[in-house]
């Protein structure tokens, strides 16, 4: 069992750039873990995730402005958004699951909110 807990969302105006932050209660080594997002109308979106092997995927949407990196260590990820658009907007939460998609564990969520 795994326990996600995410922190660093906010307001910010477009073109800013937040830091988001997945601290797990277990050890995450074993699952390719990520970020997905869920807005209001909208589809729950794949963000961007890292394998154990440390490939990265990252949709369409946000490729070239967000990065991810973890420290299996420290069981935490991270997302760098740079580059926020108002479309950014949602509710960022973390997962540890597999490198298909699956989400076997996730966290509560942070939100992200991008307005002038």
């Amino acid at each position: 069992q795994v326990q996600l807990v995410e922190s660093g969302g906010g307001l910010v105006q477009p073109g800013g750039s937040l830091t988001l932050s997945c601290v797990a209660s277990g050890s995450i080594g074993s699952y390719t873990v990520g970020w997905f997002r869920e807005a209001p109308g909208k589809l729950r979106e794949m963000v961007a995730h890292i394998t154990t092997a440390r490939s990265t995927y990252f949709a369409d949407s946000v490729r070239g402005r967000f990065t991810i990196s973890r420290d299996n260590a420290k069981n935490t990820l991270s997302l760098q958004m740079n580059g926020l658009k108002p479309e950014d907007t949602a509710r960022y939460h973390c997962y540890a699951g597999s490198p298909v998609g699956t989400v076997d564990y996730w966290g509560q969520g942070t939100q992200v909110t991008v307005s002038s």
